[in-house]
């Protein structure tokens, strides 16, 4: 019986494993960087914290004090004070974190990691990571089980006030607009847009198909129409829609027909979607310019059309080079080299 128990308890340890925990103190500042300039500040964390927090790392299994214990009260996020879980959904799974068979109702959200293989839990609110859920291992009635770091929550006895929720600030986009680039993989061009003065956020999403929100699956397919594209809201005063179209032409390959190297389909087409008859004009002179410059020796082929069934993509393609080039090979063989010749190129525009 010993072995198979073993055999049990290491199947346990590998599934929560949520990822390395041997995250670079660089990958954590850049984290916190981000949700400094995205959101209002949250509860200060402390290095630990943050590589599981922001950095989607884990704790070391039986390390937390709330594994094993069973006072009544709330769980509440660490990082933003919402309130996750209750005393009442908390069982010893004996997999060396904390377990919860329920969550509070809209607290907790789930997120496809980018393998497929499993579904990560953040909190609904500040989006900080929880750990994983797992279903169908009968462990109680409700056949599920939040595998959670103790390290993310803080635990508020029964009898006390539970803390304000921390809330994302509501920015005023009134001087923002918004360009929407189709260049091939959302992947590689995402992360180099994000990198630009004067952007304020990057997401990758879907646009001009016939369909208003397909999912990654249906647009592999080719059948739907749709273009991964790159949605990109920046600040108009700081860098021009024109120098991001001049940009994108710089960036990628807009001579070939529905390819863009290796990946090839209508879903990998160059084509600029535009939301307003400026942009279109502006799209055209900078076409126009770029065609007359022989950067490119092969005539340009970018469709530039309006901005049409616009979808963000799903939640594990989001800043998908920045949470997985620890891990993905394509991102180190491929996205990586481009990474560094674009902040060469364009130092003088890259943030700080």
């Amino acid at each position: 019986m010993k072995p198979i128990v073993y055999i049990i308890c290491l199947f346990f340890v590998v599934a929560c494993n949520a990822q390395n925990s041997s995250d670079s103190k660089s990958e954590i500042t850049r984290n916190t960087e981000v949700k400094s300039k995205t959101m209002t500040k949250f509860n200060v964390l402390t290095e630990g914290e943050s590589r599981v927090i922001l950095g989607k790392g884990t704790e070391s299994p039986g390390t937390s004090e709330f594994t094993a214990s069973e006072e009544n009260g709330t769980y509440v996020c660490k990082q933003c004070n919402q309130a996750l879980y209750t005393s009442d959904s908390k069982f010893n799974s004996h997999c060396g974190w904390p377990s919860f068979d329920d969550e509070i109702d809209n607290s907790v959200t789930r997120v496809q990691d980018a393998d497929g293989r499993r579904t990560e839990i953040v909190c609904s609110n500040c989006k900080g990571h929880l750990g994983h859920v797992f279903e169908g291992e009968m462990m109680t009635k409700k056949n599920i089980r939040h595998c959670v770091n103790g390290i993310s929550m803080n635990f508020i006895d029964g009898g006390n006030e539970l803390p304000a929720v921390i809330k994302e600030e509501q920015k005023d986009l009134s001087k923002f607009e918004t360009a929407t680039f189709g260049a091939g993989c959302f992947w590689c061009v995402e992360v180099l847009f994000q990198k630009l003065k004067g952007v304020e956020s990057v997401e990758s999403g879907y646009a001009g198909g016939k369909l208003k929100n397909p999912t990654y699956k249906m647009v592999c397919q080719g059948n739907t129409g749709s273009v991964e594209v790159t949605q990109i809201v920046f600040d108009p005063s700081i860098i021009t829609y024109e120098k991001l179209a001049d940009i994108l032409f710089h960036v990628h390959d807009p001579t070939t027909l529905n390819q863009q190297g290796a990946d090839k389909g209508t879903q990998y087409r160059s084509v600029i979607f535009y939301h307003s008859e400026e942009q279109k004009a502006s799209a055209e002179k900078v076409l126009k310019e770029i065609d007359a410059s022989n950067l490119w020796s092969n005539p340009i082929i970018t469709a530039i059309e309006p901005i049409n069934n616009y979808s963000k993509a799903e939640d594990y393609h989001q800043d998908y080079y920045n949470n997985n080039k620890s891990t993905n090979g394509y991102c180190n063989a491929v996205i990586g080299p481009k990474v560094a010749k674009f902040q060469l190129k364009y130092k003088n525009l890259i943030k700080e």
